[in-house]
């Protein structure tokens, strides 16, 4: 048995949860999040607990039987407290400016990178230089602080670009001449 799919996950009374055979779906104030449940995984609503449970110990069922008690339980906290990504923006010049649905970066190129919000994730600009993105579903915060990410990432000489909060980057020693 999959130590973390044995564990029940526990759902708060603000949240309604609807399973169909295939499905589960959970609404509660920060939003409302589907999970396609896969064949020989079994989820049941009891009391105030999720509890998934597999058909057989065939290997994909195994695989899927931890992974989907983790994708509810990251679904749980999503739609109760929602999920943050942080990044902050380092080099000189650099700089994020909200315009509508739409971030205009200054990332040092010769002109500036925009990059349209999508609907279902919150993005807000507490200063210039750092950027807050929010939203129910853990994985679509993260896919678009990635992106916005991979807009500049750190180079190793003298650590500009846009990181995550508390990364930590390998810097690189220079070029050297030698006489």
């Amino acid at each position: 048995m999959s130590r973390i799919g044995k564990s029940p996950v526990s759902v708060p009374k603000e949240v309604k949860v609807k399973i169909d055979p295939s499905q589960i779906s959970l609404e509660g104030p920060k939003g409302k999040l589907t999970l396609d449940i896969p064949h020989g995984i079994t989820v049941e609503h009891v009391e105030n607990q999720l509890v998934v449970n597999r058909v057989s110990n065939v290997k994909q069922n195994r695989a899927n039987h931890g992974t989907i008690r983790s994708c509810l339980s990251n679904m749980v906290v999503g739609v109760t407290a929602g999920h943050k990504k942080d990044l902050e923006i380092q080099g000189i010049g650099f700089r994020a400016q909200l315009e509508g649905k739409k971030i205009v970066f200054g990332l040092g190129f010769s002109h500036p990178v925009e990059y349209q919000i999508p609907g279902d994730v919150k993005v807000s600009l507490p200063n210039p230089t750092s950027v807050v993105i929010e939203g129910p579903d853990n994985a679509r915060v993260g896919q678009e602080a990635a992106k916005i990410r991979a807009l500049k990432p750190v180079e190793p000489y003298k650590g500009k670009g846009i990181r995550y909060v508390g990364e930590i980057v390998r810097r690189k020693q220079g070029k050297s001449v030698s006489k």
